[in-house]
């Protein structure tokens, strides 16, 4: 008996000073401090290829720098990488012998000059006349092959405004997609084209906390930190600052890597990421993604809009893709005793699950998933200049993160693991 009394005692004061730590790490305080500066006007709204998401990188790179992060790369925490903005021109194109009209044709390449010919290996595909064609498309423009794309003309109007969009900038390493908008049996194909490219850096802010006995495994904690930057004026504001999305998710992963690198007793990896890119493709994620093995990545946090309440109110959030790992009942059995919950994904006609940058290491098979409060059906400052921080509930923010710092410890430790992602059943 006297044996069981000291156990009890040493878990209670464990705990306690678990609590104390916590609460003293993440605090109300550093959750404003850091939203204050990162939706600042001076950040510009932190649209992506502008001076002020280069500040807010700066900013996050500091914040790691003084947590006691280890840099990605030599002494900076900048993940670079190039985007390439296309400028397609003197496009001839043949089918089956016959010429076809530029207007029929959609083009998605990085190099500068194009030959593409069917004979060459090139991948074909069919999108018919009953399919989904944005979905279908948007999903082809990754494509890691050369591949040509047969679009059915019952998709004319969808495809002409697809073609008549704005060129994106676009990650290097796919390959060339062309899209032929013809009901015939494509059997010969060719085409060629000059890109007059121009590349254009972008930079994730990583830092690592490197584990003690598993080093090798990686736990992640992210968030994407650009937003819309200067838009349409609104209420008198044409700054989009973004305080909610997602200045609220990178608040938290700071934190996070402060109360890790203080507590000091992870067993696994911990890389602390701030994507950039999101909003126009999420770029950041894609590239990130890439650098890792998916096999070695246990789990990833991806935390995005936290700064109002979840429809079931305060001390409360929910993880998107729920059900396609056991990853939210390791976090569940780790808040008992607590006042905090954490629900499924309440809105699955929104598709949140690949709408945030956990969606492409989750089609690895990595437990990836978004911990959100959004009201994406009722959220009245979404991708509006009145995303400030006066429409920020900062001690449930902070209850929020906490609650991601205790939900996660068993996942850190390596004591759970949570069940991979079933890609087979992945849109």
């Amino acid at each position: 008996m006297k044996q069981i009394t000291i156990f009890v005692c040493a878990l209670v004061l464990s705990l306690t000073a678990f609590s104390q730590d916590l609460e003293k790490i993440i605090n109300e305080q550093e959750v404003t401090r850091i939203e204050s500066i990162l939706a600042d006007d001076a950040m510009e709204g932190r649209a992506t290829f502008t001076p002020g998401i280069e500040k807010a990188a700066a900013f996050i790179a500091d914040e790691f720098r003084k947590a006691g992060l280890q840099p990605i790369s030599g002494n900076s925490y900048m993940q670079e990488f190039a985007m390439v903005r296309p400028d397609i021109r003197d496009i001839k194109a043949s089918l089956n012998g016959k010429t076809i009209s530029e207007e029929n044709i959609i083009i998605s390449s990085t190099k500068p000059l194009i030959n593409f010919n069917l004979a060459d290996g090139v991948e074909k595909v069919v999108i018919g006349k009953d399919e989904n064609f944005a979905r279908r498309a948007f999903a082809l423009f990754e494509q890691t092959k050369p591949t040509l794309v047969m679009v059915d003309p019952a998709h004319a109007g969808m495809f002409a405004r697809l073609k008549g969009r704005k060129a994106k900038e676009q990650m290097e390493g796919y390959g060339d997609v062309v899209f032929v908008l013809t009901d015939e049996n494509v059997n010969a194909f060719s085409l060629t084209a000059s890109n007059n490219i121009t590349r254009v850096k972008l930079a994730n802010v990583v830092g690592v906390l490197p584990g003690r006995s598993r080093e090798k495994e990686y736990v992640i904690f992210s968030g994407h930190y650009d937003h819309l930057g200067i838009g349409r004026v609104q209420n008198g504001d044409s700054i989009y600052n973004g305080a909610n999305d997602d200045a609220s998710g990178i608040a938290a992963v700071i934190l996070l890597a402060n109360y890790f690198a203080k507590t000091n007793d992870n067993e696994r990896t911990l890389v602390f990421a701030a994507f950039t890119a999101e909003e126009i493709g999420g770029y950041g994620s894609k590239y990130f993604s890439l650098q890792y093995n998916p096999d070695q990545v246990v789990a990833m946090f991806n935390i995005e809009m936290i700064g109002t309440e979840s429809k079931w109110g305060r001390n409360s959030a929910y993880i998107t893709g729920y059900e396609k790992t056991d990853m939210g009942k390791i976090l569940e059995k780790n808040l008992a005793g607590t006042d905090f919950k954490f629900y499924p994904d309440p809105y699955p006609d929104q598709q949140l699950f690949y709408r945030s940058d956990n969606a492409t290491l989750a089609r690895l098979g990595v437990p990836a998933h978004t911990i959100s409060t959004s009201k994406m059906d009722s959220e009245p400052y979404y991708h509006t200049s009145d995303d400030e921080i006066e429409t920020l509930d900062m001690a449930n923010m902070t209850q929020i993160i906490r609650a991601i710092a205790l939900s996660s410890r068993s996942i850190v430790a390596g004591k759970d693991t949570p069940s991979r992602v079933d890609t087979s059943s992945l849109r």
